[in-house]
């Protein structure tokens, strides 16, 4: 996107161990798989997923929005930014979880 960076995660809601966990595989190809203390009720999990990429990718929150299945455990993220700059930061996040 031109406007910013669209991500595939997988949710882990109620988590005993938040944080970012490396690549899963799903049908539709790889995902982001994330793990998030907070149920997945009124919202509070998908507002906790965003808070934990934002936190990752040195980004604010409102930056971040859950574009597709806001109920369900894969989902899709708008991050806004420059694409380049996005998928750099992401790259060597995940290098770190290797």
């Amino acid at each position: 996107m031109p406007d910013g960076l669209e991500l595939r995660v997988k949710a882990q809601p109620r988590a005993r161990r938040p944080g970012l966990h490396g690549l899963v595989d799903s049908a539709d190809g790889p995902r982001l798989k994330l793990a998030v203390n907070e149920a997945p009720e009124d919202g509070r999990a998908n507002k906790a997923i965003c808070a934990l990429l934002a936190e990752a990718l040195h980004v604010p929150p409102s930056r971040i929005a859950v574009v597709h299945g806001a109920a369900a455990r894969e989902k899709t993220c708008h991050i806004a930014g420059d694409p380049a700059a996005l998928a750099a930061l992401l790259s060597e996040r995940l290098e770190t979880l290797a």
